[in-house]
């Protein structure tokens, strides 16, 4: 690995639908930003999560491993984790030391009840979405083939109206957080026509969405001097696990053992290469 590579550059290798265009329009450092942020809002943090994939009737394999390399990095700092989600990925996230809501799929006003009182409830700290469908300017949440998903998907997008502390991490375009690039994004031929309008205060945009939650991993690990990430063969049994459950790829549409299309010994290749950035960097552990 050539030593002046950055995590941003790492995350968003082996780019296959262009994300790479909208680095220009984020500031260089966008993961460190981020982690930065995180550092300064200790307390409780909620995790969003889950996307559900049409054609092939389930959650897919990306979002629910970077939500949980997240949220055990924050929980060893000492935070309090919540993972939020719906029902079609709440198996993938319980039995991970952290409490998951199961967020109702309803009309938008319950929805915004739901969320208002659960920010009420848990007063978090901060807010982070991971690989989770937003809203269109026509309040339609909709996959990379613009297809309506809906009735699919629970309106979590409300949690992060307003709310000033939070990070989005996202693949695609239409992932909660993209809201930051809604202009830029229609204009790149190969994301979506029609993408998140919904806003975070800092954006990562990676080549998988897992990768750019190992990316966050990596940043807040430089800023703490500990190594957080997962191990590798760890993280290829807990997606194993979520297959052998149900969570289907989202380019294949079906239960294999990959995440967007990438083999798990491909898909291994970042979180072996941040683990080797860091550990040039003296950061060891885990």
């Amino acid at each position: 690995m050539p030593t002046n590579q950055s995590i941003e550059d790492i995350i968003l290798d082996r780019d296959r639908r262009g994300l790479s265009k909208l680095r220009e329009h984020l500031p260089a450092d966008f993961c460190d930003q981020a982690a930065s942020l995180v550092l300064r809002r200790p307390g409780t943090v909620l995790i969003a999560t889950g996307f559900y994939i049409l054609a092939g009737g389930g959650a897919e394999t990306d979002g629910p491993p970077g939500a949980i390399a997240i949220g055990n990095a924050l929980r060893s700092l000492g935070y309090d984790v919540v993972y939020v989600t719906d029902k079609y990925t709440v198996p993938f996230l319980e039995g991970h030391d952290a409490p998951v809501v199961d967020f109702p799929i309803t009309d938008n006003e319950s929805s915004r009840r739901f969320a208002a009182e659960l920010l009420k409830r848990l007063a978090p700290s901060l807010l982070i979405a991971i690989e989770r469908c937003g809203p269109t300017y026509e309040s339609l949440y909709r996959n990379m083939h613009g297809q309506d998903i809906s009735q699919y998907n629970a309106r979590i997008d409300h949690l992060f109206n307003d709310f000033p502390y939070s990070v989005g991490i996202g693949d695609g375009g239409n992932e909660i957080g993209m809201g930051i690039l809604k202009d830029e994004i229609p204009e790149i031929p190969t994301l979506v026509k029609l993408p998140c309008v919904t806003f975070t205060t800092q954006l990562i945009v990676t080549s998988v969405s897992n990768w750019g939650g190992y990316g966050l991993v990596s940043a807040i690990s430089r800023r703490t001097g500990r190594n957080l990430l997962p191990t590798v063969e760890g993280e290829e049994q807990l997606i194993k696990s979520m297959v052998d459950m149900g969570a289907v790829d989202g380019f294949t549409n079906k239960p294999e053992y990959k995440v967007d299309g990438f083999p798990l010994e491909e898909n291994s290749i970042t979180l072996a290469r941040l683990r080797e950035l860091l550990a040039t960097e003296g950061i060891a552990g885990g």
